[in-house]
């Protein structure tokens, strides 16, 4: 797992800037048409620092649809994710605090429990064809989701290199995916 895990890292870090803006621009015009994004008032994301699925468009269109938007910070108790409500001023003038893993991190100590939120965008290095999602390697969005007596519906976004028919051996603590959305296509899962 490790091997996959490195060369798919290091493939998305490969891709330059305009396939970068290709990928976000056509994966950003298949979410904005799902009805669960649609319906959803309280959405979980992330901001892209290792080569994911680019959110700006995605933040963007959410802010000006009047949706609310959170960003996970880690917990430094427990490991898990809590989910800080940014403003648009916020996210326009960038005010994040840079955690020490490497990705941005919303300033503000108090964040909400995963179960308070409709949807959430997951980043991912690989998703294969039954919803099982492979991550960067913390577990900290397992931890955080296993946790949560309501679970919000889980979005994965990806590069379409990133699905792969490879079957991920899914472990008794990982957290499957609902949907996956990729520049090419969009699968819907059973949970």
């Amino acid at each position: 797992m490790q091997d996959l895990r490195r060369q798919l890292r290091k493939q998305r870090r490969q891709l330059n800037h305009f396939q970068q803006q290709q990928s976000e621009k056509q994966v950003f015009h298949r979410l904005i048409r799902s009805p669960k994004f649609q319906s959803a008032q309280h959405i979980g994301m992330y901001l892209h620092a290792f080569g994911e699925i680019q959110t700006k468009l995605i933040i963007d269109y959410a802010l000006s649809k009047h949706k609310k938007i959170y960003l996970p910070m880690i917990c430094n108790m427990n490991q898990h994710l809590v989910w800080v409500r940014i403003s648009r001023n916020q996210y326009q003038n960038k005010r994040f605090s840079m955690h020490r893993l490497g990705m941005q991190e919303p300033m503000q100590s108090r964040g909400l429990h995963v179960s308070k939120l409709d949807l959430l965008l997951m980043p991912l290095l690989a998703c294969d064809y039954s919803g099982t999602r492979l991550g960067m390697g913390g577990g900290f969005y397992d931890r955080t989701l296993a946790s949560a007596k309501f679970k919000p519906y889980r979005l994965g976004l990806a590069h379409t290199f990133q699905l792969t028919n490879i079957p991920i051996l899914r472990k008794k603590w990982d957290q499957p995916l609902d949907e996956l959305t990729t520049p090419t296509k969009s699968l819907r899962f059973k949970r």
